[in-house]
């Protein structure tokens, strides 16, 4: 299936967040609590009693996911096939060619930084929400409040991408295989169909089949990896100092390859967003965090080692820039994964890509009702986006979701938009930006907290890695902005305005936050 002129581009900012808060939904409350009794000594904070509010609001299905469960939903959310078949193709032809393996090492290594501060401050913070709660403990309730409409304008752009590079691939396969020629949002309205109708079956369900998905997805990509590592690498055999010496890593652009390492592996943080229906949150919930940051950045940094492997490190650059100039990025991955596996892995490779999408965009919605749920029972929304059904899905949140991404897809299509060019591409590269922007206002918060409240005194947990986290993003934030033009694939001046978006929404949060009387952050 060949590709529209500059999607190569616009393919690699897949991204991910599945997600994107560290909410404490882990606590099975089902109202923000009037009263907390609090025991603290100097490492830990525990509530030793609760009072709920006698109006409670609808309460998620708890003990219905362990660790791995969770792990599904996060790792579907990063659809790890389209982020190695958009991304890394593009980090190595114009970032910084056999050594883009690296980079991705490196990114995992700040996301695990953050990671530290961001469960520390899950263990003290007892209030349901996300990154809006994190953030108004630490910053303020008004910092908070916009940080809300930030992540929730976050949610909402990464769910239209999904979608419009989900109904692109579909009509352009449908037509390949059944010669039938159709638009590309038919195919988006019928699946925001079925993610509704998964969304609301129950989380369980959701997690079996995004568990089918994932699994198909990983297996091809780490059996490619592994076979290829076990034959000693390609014609120039592994080749690891090629990809991982400081000399590699800083060759190029590396800038570019580290901004899209960044747009392909964030979205660890949607662990916490399941913690209420978790079992034994306070450990689930961590676990998931720190063994998800693990688990990507080694499949990333591995996956994407192997494949430069495979083509030699002299002659990956140049592969991976023959294979943007014919418009299917895609080929520079599918190319050595078929040669190594046959002629049907690259039939099954496409559909894969298609059932990676799928995966995400029902993680993504997961995530996103998950989300309105929350800022519903703290205030921040009506109260109606609280219901749940009797399998204790939020079904209004989730119809609300669904509502929004259909009016941003259909307005791109009664438009004439471009689905990968201008809807995908722009939502995708501005909700990169928008997460980043969270996980940096979550570090600064995390040290503001303790520093304040005192409540653990741990330099390592609340000070040191929340310093250099938040010092590694702040990089991040940078480069994707100095580079924001090739992450959407557009012209300056239209990434000039995507740029402004993001701080816009937050000045309106802050806003909407002095005008509402909801009860949300009350005790900030």
């Amino acid at each position: 299936m060949r590709w529209p002129k500059n999607t190569t581009q616009t393919l690699a900012i897949w991204i991910v967040p599945a997600h994107y808060e560290a909410t404490r939904l882990a606590r099975n409350e089902t109202s923000p609590p009037s009263r907390q009794v609090i025991r603290v000594d100097s490492q830990t904070v525990e509530p030793t009693q609760t009072v709920q509010s006698p109006s409670a609001a609808g309460r998620l299905k708890p003990n219905s996911l362990g660790v791995l469960g969770i792990l599904f939903f996060v790792l579907s959310a990063q659809a790890p096939l389209t982020g190695i078949a958009g991304a890394v193709p593009i980090a190595v032809a114009i970032g910084s060619g056999a050594g883009a393996p690296a980079a991705y090492a490196a990114v995992g290594a700040v996301i695990l930084l953050f990671s530290v501060g961001f469960v520390a401050m899950g263990r003290h913070v007892v209030d349901a929400g996300a990154f809006y709660t994190y953030i108004g403990k630490g910053l303020g309730r008004p910092i908070g409040s916009g940080s809300a409409g930030v992540a929730l304008f976050a949610y909402c752009a990464v769910q239209a991408a999904m979608y419009g590079l989900y109904g692109f691939i579909v009509s352009g396969l449908v037509e390949q295989y059944a010669g039938l020629s159709t638009p590309w949002w038919v195919w988006v309205l019928v699946t925001m169909v079925i993610v509704q109708i998964l969304g609301a079956a129950g989380i369980e369900m959701g997690a079996k089949i995004l568990a089918v998905f994932v699994l198909a997805e990983f297996s091809i990509l780490f059996a490619f990896a592994l076979v290829t590592f076990f034959k000693g690498g390609g014609p120039e055999g592994l080749g690891f100092a090629h990809s991982f010496s400081p000399h590699a890593a800083l060759q190029g652009a590396p800038g570019v390859a580290l901004m899209f390492a960044v747009a392909s592996m964030f979205g660890f943080e949607a662990t916490a967003i399941y913690g209420e229906e978790a079992r034994e949150p306070r450990r689930t919930v961590p676990r998931a965090t720190y063994l998800s940051v693990m688990f990507v950045t080694v499949f990333f940094a591995f996956t994407s080692w192997m494949l430069v492997s495979a083509h030699g490190a002299s002659n990956a650059t140049a592969a991976a820039g023959k294979a943007l100039e014919s418009g299917d990025a895609t080929s520079w991955v599918f190319a050595p994964i078929t040669a190594q596996f046959g002629g049907w892995a690259g039939d099954a490779l496409p559909i894969l890509l298609v059932t990676s999408l799928f995966a995400g965009a029902l993680a993504f919605h997961n995530s996103a009702n998950r989300y309105l749920f929350s800022l519903g029972r703290d205030g921040l929304l009506p109260r109606g986006l609280t219901a749940v059904n009797r399998r204790h899905s939020p079904w209004a949140a989730g119809g609300v979701q669904t509502v929004i991404s259909l009016a941003l897809v259909m307005s791109f299509a009664l438009l004439g938009k471009d689905p990968v060019l201008s809807l995908f591409s722009w939502f995708s590269g501005v909700a990169v930006l928008a997460v980043m922007l969270l996980y940096f206002l979550t570090s600064v918060s995390v040290v503001v907290f303790f520093r304040r409240e005192r409540l653990d005194t741990r330099a390592w947990n609340t000070l040191i890695a929340p310093v250099l986290g938040a010092l590694g993003i702040a990089g991040a934030i940078w480069l994707i902005l100095a580079n924001f033009t090739t992450l959407i694939g557009g012209e300056q001046g239209t990434a000039m305005w995507l740029e402004l978006t993001v701080p816009a929404v937050l000045v309106l949060g802050v806003i909407a936050a002095r005008l509402t009387r909801g009860r949300a952050m009350a005790d900030v």
